[in-house]
């Protein structure tokens, strides 16, 4: 049965054989025309040639559902085909289409995409008597539409809300009827497919006995779903694939939904100017070309500043859509740890591109495990192992009494991002290479939690210490230049001359010497060598000598060194260590030297 659409217009009764005189149309005084025609001839003068609206019967059909075009903006609803449109905030539409017999079925979906709807389905009585007796002019075109707008008709069902709604009757009247859609809360964009072959059809895919979505697995960053599979492929051997959609705000209905979220402003269907009901598209799908087609294209489309709504950027949802062929289970990852995320499932028809909404779910993912808080003891260095991208958490308490705190970081390897709180206030926040001091202000009875977080190269390395002492600490005391200064005017063919700065405090400086290539890439060594290693770890043979160094004017706390016994027109790398007097040993910056070749 075919969902025409029909207005009755006054008229003289032209090519009704006798056999034919109990057709409605040929009932003295009326014929039938399509109500898509008397659509159009509100707006251009009628053509000699009458081109019917698609039904069932046509073998059209197909060709013209397939020219989306033809159903642009249009008052009728093919029969099985979805159709895409838009509506104005408290600006009511309406379609119709004719049932042309009784005892149909009849079936109409409406998909609301990005805001809940308000609808009517309303079966409406057709016009039996006109005026104008036997005057053979039909009433004017406008004064019938209305007739038939203003009839409220019996109303069949309603609905308020955004979810998909089906409104479904195995037998219905003949008559026309009409389906009028509302949006209170914004301009919108739905869908709607209405058939009277609804057992044959089946244009959604079928959803399992159970269309649940199962989490089956739950980490940190990782999801994995699973769902039963449509007997759309299982059964009926349809083209289908599964969507997987995560959301952090909420379960969606509809794929429709999704994808207006997704856009990043409002144009996931161009709205036509309000007061248009045709676009150039309908003109020429009924032979109607225009000069100026494309020009008069961007004229409809782009809506004019007094009649169009603003249209406001929206920020990019927190929203991803991933479609994964016919498999039905998938892990969802890069998520965020403690987090809930609501996860949906849509099976769509892969030549229809229709699609159904498996029963959606949520989860949280699991919190980070939560590490051992390690206690730092006022004075005391304490090792600590970052794995690559992890964290480790220490807790700092001083005496009550406290004035100031004093952390000493020393890198091994990499750098290491720090943290600090006083209480909960973050007071520090830097990422450390080599070795750092970083002196704060104290508080009466507070407490201090330090968050060691390593980096994306690999595995960190560190030692820390935390003191309200500064002066009594197994660090040594450090100048803020740690370079080893190499004098090249003193250079010879077997020593060379170096200097570097020293402190108000007497340490132990030891240097050592190993020889190496020309070619030797100290950036690199420095990337693959523990930076915490002592002196301890050198080879006897490597150690140049070890004194003891200070001086209470910083100025003069500098001392040279001649390095003695070395080969021609060789390199050497030279380091420097100071020792406190807890045996704490920190390393200077490497330098390479190289002898004089000719002497």
């Amino acid at each position: 049965m075919g969902l025409n659409c029909f207005i009755i217009l006054k008229d003289v009764t032209d090519g009704c054989e006798s056999k034919d005189a109990n057709r409605p149309e040929c009932t003295e005084g009326y014929r039938m025309v399509p109500l898509h025609w008397c659509m159009l001839w509100l707006l251009l003068p009628l053509s000699s040639r009458t081109q019917k609206l698609p039904t069932r019967d046509e073998e059209l059909f197909q060709m013209q559902i397939r020219d989306k075009a033809f159903f642009h903006d249009s008052s009728v609803i093919p029969d099985g085909a979805e159709i895409s449109s838009y509506l104005f905030r408290d600006t009511p539409k309406r379609y119709f289409f004719v049932v042309e017999e009784d005892n149909t079925p009849l079936s109409v979906t409406v998909t609301p995409c990005d805001a809940p709807l308000e609808w009517k389905l309303s079966l409406q009585e057709l016009p039996e008597e006109a005026s104008g007796e036997g005057s053979g002019d039909p009433e004017p075109l406008d004064q019938q539409k209305q007739q038939i707008i203003n009839e409220e008709g019996t109303e069949l069902f309603s609905y308020k809300g955004n979810d998909v709604e089906c409104f479904i009757a195995s037998s219905s009247p003949s008559g026309l009827y009409q389906l009028e859609l509302l949006s209170t809360e914004k301009d919108t964009h739905f869908k709607v497919y209405a058939t009277t072959t609804p057992e044959s059809d089946q244009p959604y895919p079928e959803l399992p006995y159970d269309p649940r979505v199962d989490v089956t697995s739950l980490g940190r960053t990782t999801v994995t779903l699973a769902w039963k599979p449509s007997p759309t492929a299982s059964v009926l051997k349809q083209p289908i694939q599964y969507c997987v959609v995560v959301s952090r705000e909420h379960n969606f209905k509809s794929l429709c939904a999704v994808e207006a979220k997704l856009s990043a402003d409002d144009a996931f269907m161009t709205a036509p100017k309000p007061g248009l009901d045709f676009s150039p598209f309908d003109f020429a799908h009924f032979g109607f070309a225009s000069e100026n087609s494309a020009k008069e294209r961007s004229l409809l489309t782009k809506p004019s500043p007094k009649l169009g709504r603003h249209a406001h950027a929206r920020p990019k949802a927190d929203v991803q859509k991933v479609c994964i062929g016919n498999k039905n289970i998938f892990t969802v990852s890069d998520l965020k740890p403690d987090t809930q995320y609501y996860f949906d499932v849509f099976v769509a028809n892969s030549d229809s591109n229709m699609s159904t909404a498996y029963l959606g779910t949520f989860a949280r993912t699991k919190e980070e495990a939560r590490q051992k808080t390690v206690e730092l003891k006022d004075g005391k260095v304490t090792d600590v192992f970052v794995k690559r991208k992890g964290a480790k958490f220490l807790r700092f308490a001083p005496v009550p009494s406290h004035q100031k705190v004093t952390f000493f970081v020393h890198s091994c390897l990499d750098a290491v991002q720090i943290q600090v709180r006083r209480d909960g206030k973050l007071l520090l926040s830097q990422n450390v290479e080599g070795i750092r001091q970083f002196q704060l202000r104290g508080k009466p009875k507070a407490k201090y939690l330090i968050r060691l977080k390593g980096n994306k190269k690999g595995a960190s390395m560190l030692k820390i210490l935390a003191t309200t002492r500064p002066s009594k600490q197994s660090f040594p005391s450090l100048p803020e230049d740690r370079r080893i200064k190499a004098f090249d005017k003193l250079r010879t063919c077997s020593s060379v001359t170096v200097a570097w700065l020293g402190t108000q405090e007497r340490n132990k400086f030891c240097i050592y010497k190993k020889e190496v290539d020309d070619n030797y890439n100290e950036d690199q060594k420095k990337r693959e060598q523990n930076q915490c290693l002592g002196p301890d770890t050198r080879k006897k043979s490597e150690k140049v000598l070890c004194k003891y160094f200070h001086s209470q004017n910083l100025q003069k706390a500098v001392t040279t060194e001649t390095i003695k016994g070395l080969q021609p027109g060789k390199s050497y790398l030279l380091d420097v260590y100071v020792t406190a007097h807890g045996g704490h040993s920190v390393k200077y910056q490497s330098k390479v030297v190289k002898t004089r070749k000719f002497c």
